[in-house]
């Protein structure tokens, strides 16, 4: 099944939902991986965030889906797993988000279990994280480079509070 390109994660959108597979694992301190599946029952790309389980994890308190094989279409570093490993692997499911044709929903976010539990359109409003662009600012022609450089607080320190440095702050 073909799906239309409005049902389709758009570039700019996987790289949001890479950075954000990749900032979980840092932030989790293990794996975790994001694949995008198509999901022939409502024709329509999903995404998937889980953890792969240790063997022999036999927990039934948790959502186990199964990552990767052959065609898996993951985003991100995948944790620092090996990306030459094409068996599939059981994982706990940590949450998903797939993609709606309802006026004003692009995306509907899924909890642990499954559950719808957000609707929006702007993926950025059901990221764990606040991912943002660099922004950088506009080049002024009166400004002397050499004048941004030594641009102190009078003590010899770089003013900790300068706009310019905080908006160049992002997580990757």
């Amino acid at each position: 099944m073909t799906l239309s390109p409005e049902l389709s994660f758009t570039e700019s959108e996987i790289d949001l939902l890479a950075r954000t597979a990749d900032a979980l694992s840092a932030y989790m301190g293990k794996p975790v991986l994001a694949e995008i599946i198509d999901d022939a029952d409502i024709g329509a790309e999903c995404v998937l965030f889980a953890v792969p389980l240790a063997p022999g994890d036999e927990r039934e308190d948790i959502v186990k889906v199964t990552i990767g094989g052959e065609d898996a279409r993951f985003v991100g570093n995948r944790g620092g797993l090996s990306a030459d490993d094409d068996d599939p692997m059981e994982c706990e499911f940590l949450w998903g988000i797939q993609l709606s044709d309802l006026e004003g929903v692009r995306f509907i976010k899924l909890d642990g279990t499954g559950e719808e539990v957000a609707w929006t359109s702007d993926l950025r409003d059901i990221l764990p994280f606040a991912l943002i662009e660099d922004i950088v600012p506009e080049d002024d022609d009166d400004d002397d480079p050499d004048e941004d450089a030594t641009k102190d607080d009078g003590a010899g320190q770089a003013d900790p509070m300068d706009v310019q440095e905080l908006t160049r702050r992002t997580l990757h």
